[in-house]
């Protein structure tokens, strides 16, 4: 349970972004495999660990965000960071549901971090959700 929920908030991130931005015309030059690109939105304490584990991340091809419409952008930028939260709650939710041991506790603390996550990248200056409202901002 533990070990999917972290494949889920790892991955689910860069590939949201992937799957709205090709759908809405968006191109992607290449994919990473690295830390946050958003560190400080985590706590003190956890921070480090999140600038050094394995995230999936995507990069964006210039010439299609040019083109690209500003609610095009912000939904792209958007679909990151909401997945990173639903997804996770989401297989919480479903090993609560099957009634797996310990999964009452799990689905507390999956709820508790989904909204640290839609918050605390809310609140950052360079954060998905800033990079949406900035978007949004150009049209």
């Amino acid at each position: 349970m533990i070990a999917a929920w972290l494949l889920l908030y790892f991955f689910s991130h860069g590939i949201a972004h992937w799957a709205a931005g090709r759908l809405l015309g968006i191109r992607f030059t290449f994919y990473t495999v690295g830390g946050t690109g958003n560190p400080q939105g985590y706590p003190a304490g956890p921070r480090w660990l999140f600038e050094h584990l394995p995230f999936f991340g995507v990069q964006t091809e210039k010439a299609t965000m040019q083109k690209a419409s500003p609610a095009a952008k912000a939904i792209m930028w958007s679909a990151g960071v909401m997945s990173s939260a639903v997804l996770p709650m989401l297989s919480a939710f479903y090993a609560w549901a099957a009634h797996l041991p310990g999964s009452k506790v799990f689905l507390l603390l999956a709820i508790f971090w989904a909204i640290g996550t839609l918050s605390s990248n809310w609140r950052s200056s360079n954060g998905d959700f800033s990079k949406a409202r900035r978007a949004l901002g150009s049209s």
